[in-house]
């Protein structure tokens, strides 16, 4: 098994920074899913195409990490059917997620295609690497968060503008969960039994999905 890598909760005082740590805690976990973000195209049950980013290359490295506070699953996904997953920050608990290395430009990039906005412009990070956090609109993605620093670089994310218990939970489907357990997988640090613990432990899933369930989600019945 990988090492997971801690990350310093401390934020870093360069408020222009060339590259940063984009971590994510759902469906881009997984390289393959993330390419499409980054180099354009549609995703495998998408509804539209990722214009993609400036600089299509790919993390130059991608690390097993874990960010304070609680994954949840909320609203509706129009790909997936089922909840999304949300990162609530201020909630008590742990959060499994990968941290790829990119640009600023790159992450910028992929902020904007989450946001269902058009690439292309630079988001300003002085706000929230001097905050922690910075609402950059009422969507379901626009709110970014800064974790702290990894190699002395930002640990940044996005999640909903909500607290967890400000949104009815919802189920995932289990196309989406089986993607979020193999892009955990593939971050080498955790194993089958943790990652299904984890999962169905999570508001949303806790009470709809086994952790029993989760495993067959990863290895079905012959």
């Amino acid at each position: 098994m990988k090492a997971l890598h801690p990350i310093d909760p401390v934020r870093p005082t360069d408020p222009s920074p060339q590259q940063v740590w984009y971590t994510s805690y759902g469906s881009n976990m997984q390289l393959d899913r993330l390419a499409f973000y980054l180099r354009g195209g549609r995703p495998p049950g998408a509804g539209r195409d990722c214009p993609g980013c400036r600089d299509p290359r790919l993390p130059a490295r991608s690390l097993a990490v874990e960010l304070t506070g609680a994954l949840y699953f909320a609203t509706e996904s129009p790909v997936w059917g089922g909840g999304r997953a949300f990162y609530d920050p201020r909630a008590q608990g742990r959060v499994l997620a990968r941290a790829h290395l990119l640009s600023a430009e790159q992450f910028s990039d992929i902020a904007a295609q989450e946001m269902y906005r058009e690439p292309g412009g630079r988001l300003d990070l002085a706000d929230v690497l001097a905050h922690g956090r910075s609402v950059l609109g009422r969507g379901r993605y626009e709110t970014l968060v800064c974790a702290g620093r990894l190699e002395g670089l930002p640990v940044l994310t996005f999640t909903a503008p909500w607290a967890m218990d400000e949104v009815p939970w919802n189920t995932p489907s289990a196309a989406y969960l089986r993607l979020l357990a193999t892009g955990l997988l593939s971050a080498g640090a955790w194993d089958t039994d943790a990652v299904a613990s984890y999962l169905a432990a999570c508001p949303g899933a806790a009470g709809q999905w086994s952790e029993w369930a989760v495993r067959r989600l990863l290895h079905p019945a012959p």
